[in-house]
């Protein structure tokens, strides 16, 4: 018997297509964007050589040849010092493999409800969205610097994946651990609070508290440099003006590189948080809290004082719920064509790199809009995120009796399941 030929090339399409798939995207990665040379892993890994071969301190190590050293807080150091045990290519790797399980964890937790739900072929539906997600500037930036912005979001999404599965009890340490390490998730804290999850939120801000505490312990004087110091010395990260940090205070210092922010970027700040509060809020009142997770994340991007680009990786969680609001629709309707059309829009714009056309001269009408466009996207993310009610199925408890009905022989059976 011969099977027909459609039957058996289908599979064979899209595993080729597949295939094709990831090694345009290897190539594309390997050649095109700019490499940083894992600039920041080898940051935190001097710093580390530097405290315990050559009894240094943190916040007094600068990057050979530069004026960059380590910014984030304590706790962060002593999470990486085991980096001292390894050598320079086992630290890179370290950093690469982590990214990697941090991607995958994210693309199952944010992007695999949707895949299950919309497509038939789910390998092939990951394939794609893996390869969508490597291209991704923000996810690019932050393999080729070595950065920690992955991780961070993969704790914070671990407590949002317990609320959403009913073990909330245990939520609220991922996104405390984020906060010791990272100042920026502290605001998931915040959205434990005006969301009622005060349990959680005392959990997180807990676990941010005891983790700053033992590195207190750990190293007595780096903590005191960088809460009495480090911390307001904005200079150590680099400059507010330069056109990869896409925040509100960089748009302001573009606009005045002599007064950059003031009174003005705290009254953004405070206008940015009164849209959050409000439409995350809404969003946990309509049973997503998908979407409440993904405008803080949003929220953080724009009020921190410095957003590099590699930061923006928290845009990722509002594109997903962008995409699933669009495919949620029905098949044919303007308003899934207008929301795929938009979504698509934003990746596109969000991988270009179109910023850096105005890296060497951030002044002036069109640099206020190029220079500034994905603080524009985010801030429009923000207050027009589409979100969309839950089924009442996705909430509903299980019923005490299922009707099952099964077609066998053309008649309709109706069994009942009881369970007590």
């Amino acid at each position: 018997m011969r099977w027909p030929r459609r039957a058996v090339a289908t599979p064979v399409r899209r595993t080729t297509t597949a295939v094709c798939l990831v090694v345009a995207t290897a190539v594309f990665l390997a050649t095109v964007p700019l490499h940083r040379d894992f600039f920041d892993v080898g940051v935190y890994y001097g710093t580390v050589n530097d405290r315990i071969h050559h009894n240094g301190r943190i916040y007094d190590y600068l990057s050979p040849g530069t004026r960059y050293g380590f910014t984030y807080p304590p706790f962060a150091a002593v999470s990486m010092l085991p980096m001292a045990l390894v050598s320079w290519p086992v630290a890179v790797g370290v950093s690469v493999g982590l990214g990697i399980a941090a991607s995958v964890l994210l693309l199952r937790w944010l992007a695999g409800p949707v895949i299950k739900r919309e497509y038939r072929h789910r390998w092939f539906a990951f394939v794609v969205a893996g390869c969508l997600f490597a291209l991704f500037e923000p996810v690019r930036d932050t393999f080729s610097f070595g950065q920690v912005n992955l991780l961070l979001v993969a704790l914070v999404f671990a407590d949002a994946r317990l609320l959403a599965t009913g073990r909330g009890r245990y939520a609220g340490i991922g996104i405390g651990l984020a906060t010791a390490i990272k100042l920026t998730p502290a605001l998931f804290i915040g959205y434990l609070l005006i969301t009622g999850r005060r349990r959680q939120a005392g959990v997180a801000a807990g676990t941010a508290g005891a983790a700053t505490l033992l590195a207190a312990l750990v190293d007595p004087g780096a903590s005191r440099a960088f809460w009495t110091e480090a911390l307001w010395n904005t200079d150590r990260v680099g400059s507010l003006s330069y056109v990869s940090n896409q925040s509100l205070q960089g748009v302001l210092a573009r606009l005045r590189p002599d007064h950059p922010g003031g009174g003005l970027w705290l009254v953004c700040v405070l206008a940015v948080l009164a849209v959050w509060a409000y439409r995350a809020r809404a969003a946990v009142r309509d049973g997503d809290d998908r979407a409440g997770f993904a405008l803080t994340g949003l929220a953080a991007c724009l009020v921190s004082p410095v957003t590099w680009v590699h930061h923006l990786v928290w845009v990722i969680p509002a594109l997903i719920v962008l995409t699933d609001t669009a495919l949620s629709r029905r098949p044919g309707d303007r308003d899934r064509r207008v929301l795929s059309a938009v979504c698509a829009a934003l990746y596109v714009v969000l991988c270009s790199s179109v910023v850096w056309l105005w890296r060497w001269n951030s002044t002036g009408p069109d640099a206020f809009l190029g220079a500034n466009t994905y603080v524009w996207i985010t801030l429009g993310l923000l207050v027009f995120l589409p979100g969309h009610r839950r089924r009442p199925e996705d909430h509903a408890p299980v019923p005490a009796a299922r009707a099952v009905r099964a077609v066998r022989g053309g008649r309709e059976h109706v069994a009942a399941d009881a369970e007590p």
